[in-house]
């Protein structure tokens, strides 16, 4: 980053992010939905759906706070971003663009979440011109 306050300012956006990743996930646990998530996911067609849940659940309780630490913040983000693609897809999308007022469960919230995931992702990604060690 060029300035100090743009660092703090993409800190806060990477601390935010990890942490209502990980309460999503937390949630999902602590409210028995990891079982219906994976029926979700099998009713979808994908094969193995509460594996499959599981390891996005485990996903978001283990890379939120990796992410939150600024460790392999471009992977962990593009997984995150891809995640939540597939919820727009698989169930945002369908209710529409708006969360609440206009509409019901739709797809802005996530757009937010992507939107941010890949600016951090960008951010940190690693410059093949900058030493290995070199911040973003």
């Amino acid at each position: 980053m060029t300035t100090l306050a743009a660092r703090q300012g993409l800190d806060l956006v990477r601390w935010v992010l990890a942490t209502l990743l990980f309460i999503h996930g937390l949630a999902r646990v602590l409210a028995g939905g990891v079982a219906p998530f994976g029926a979700f996911l099998d009713a979808q067609g994908f094969p193995a759906g509460l594996v499959l849940a599981w390891a996005v659940t485990v996903f978001e309780l283990v890379a939120a706070p990796v992410m939150a630490w600024g460790r392999w913040v471009t992977p962990v983000a593009l997984v995150f971003a891809a995640i939540y693609a597939c919820g727009i897809w698989l169930v945002h999308a369908p209710a529409g663009w708006f969360v609440v007022g206009l509409g019901r469960n739709g797809a802005e919230y996530s757009v937010l979440i992507i939107a941010c995931l890949l600016a951090n992702a960008w951010a940190y990604r690693r410059h093949p011109r900058l030493s290995k060690g070199a911040e973003p």
